[in-house]
């Protein structure tokens, strides 16, 4: 079967489940929500991991629920399925006039800039208007520097923009001192801010970076975990520095492999 025929045949199945099977005749665009907030964040994971055959399973989950949306809105008489592909399709041919249309673009910085300023001209009222309000803080962030970017609103070196993480890291540094709890927490956020810009000059994701980090920590602790107890010992009845001795032991084994 080619796409199309797989498309009309997941809008079948969506369409009888809805009709006949308890579970989904419940499902309200509220309930399935949280769903596709899960959903999503499982096919981030799997993007993260390279893991396509993953990737591919996830990337239909989604699918799914975006045919879901659809069909509830059809029954309520908002829109139906094709509204939503001929919105789409008019969206993407309206924001790529150097496409379809007459704009010269010399690269993919002109392409971005065009498209905000299409979108000003659609009645959004900032060129932060279209960040979601409910994204995760860092992924918020570097989206708020790449959109004031589009207007000039950009540091021109990387080294300037280190110089900044260390005039941050300096003011949080001062507010420690003055024992300032809301000074403190308010000096944490910039220094965060601007490694997330800087992060950005070096052409990584952050918010990839710091997800890196985050499997790496898990993985060397529940290691640690399973050599203590191979030791017979249990960390809650262990030191810093008999836990730092195994910890030791588990960066050299990731080293070596």
């Amino acid at each position: 079967m080619n796409y199309i025929e797989n498309f009309e045949r997941l809008v079948n199945i969506m369409d009888e489940l809805r009709e006949k099977c308890p579970w989904d005749k419940k499902q309200t665009i509220q309930t399935l929500r949280s769903m596709t907030i899960e959903e999503t964040y499982e096919l981030a994971d799997a993007i993260t991991k390279e893991d396509w055959a993953e990737i591919k399973e996830e990337l239909g989950d989604i699918l799914l629920h975006l045919v879901f949306y659809a069909r509830i809105a059809t029954e309520q008489n908002r829109f139906t399925l094709n509204e939503v592909l001929e919105t789409i399709c008019n969206k993407l041919i309206v924001r790529h006039p150097h496409i379809y249309g007459d704009i010269k673009v010399n690269n993919d910085e002109d392409v971005k800039k065009n498209w905000e300023k299409i979108k000003l001209s659609e009645g959004k009222s900032s060129v932060l208007s279209g960040v979601p309000v409910s994204l995760p803080a860092v992924v918020k962030a570097s989206r708020i520097q790449e959109k004031a970017k589009q207007v000039g609103f950009e540091w021109k070196h990387k080294e300037d923009v280190w110089l900044k993480v260390e005039e941050e890291m300096n003011e949080l540094q001062q507010a420690v001192r003055n024992n300032d709890i809301k000074e403190t927490e308010e000096e944490f956020g910039d220094v965060l801010f601007s490694l997330v810009n800087y992060a950005r000059f070096l052409n990584i994701d952050a918010e990839n970076s710091l997800e890196q980090t985050n499997k790496k920590f898990i993985k060397r602790f529940t290691r640690m975990e399973a050599i203590a107890k191979e030791e017979g010992k249990n960390l809650y009845d262990m030191n810093l520095e008999e836990m730092d001795a195994i910890w030791n032991i588990v960066k050299k084994e990731n080293t070596i492999a």
